[in-house]
């Protein structure tokens, strides 16, 4: 036992100078333990992250946005729709697509007059680009005259 150890002691400091001691001993642990090598993370496939973006706005005849209009979006060679989403606030959606070549059929889906077609467009992505889309209804298909 040291010298100052003994005078903290019989000062009456015994615990202070015991909690000094526990943390020099704890904080030479601390730096005796060796340094964990980083971890490398396995290499993320580069295809599982590409992708398209199609982006769009859904406008109504007085050249407006429109919202809350449901969204779907197919491939063209598929009968059914893959994604829907509804058109926010201004009127826009947005949805990734994998990327590659492939035409994209978005749709309106608006409850419209028997024998007529809801309103699409026919969007060609390729690889993985962002396109920008607008999708335009007319008063008729909002069910204003």
């Amino acid at each position: 036992m040291t010298a100052g150890l003994r005078r903290c002691i019989r000062k009456g400091m015994h615990c202070a100078c015991a909690s000094f001691l526990l943390l020099i001993a704890f904080s030479a642990q601390l730096i005796a333990v060796p340094a964990r090598p980083p971890q490398s993370s396995p290499q993320p496939n580069a295809a599982a992250k590409d992708y398209a973006l199609i982006i769009g706005t859904v406008w109504g005849p007085d050249d407006r946005p429109v919202a809350g209009i449901l969204i779907k979006i197919r491939r063209a060679t598929d009968k059914k729709a893959k994604w829907e989403l509804v058109s926010d606030s201004r009127g826009e959606f947005a949805q990734r697509v994998p990327a590659g070549t492939q035409d994209y059929i978005i749709q309106a889906d608006i409850k419209m007059p028997k024998g007529q077609v809801k309103p699409e467009i026919t969007v060609q992505i390729e690889n993985d680009e962002r396109k920008d889309v607008g999708l335009h209804l007319t008063p008729q298909q909002l069910g204003r005259k």
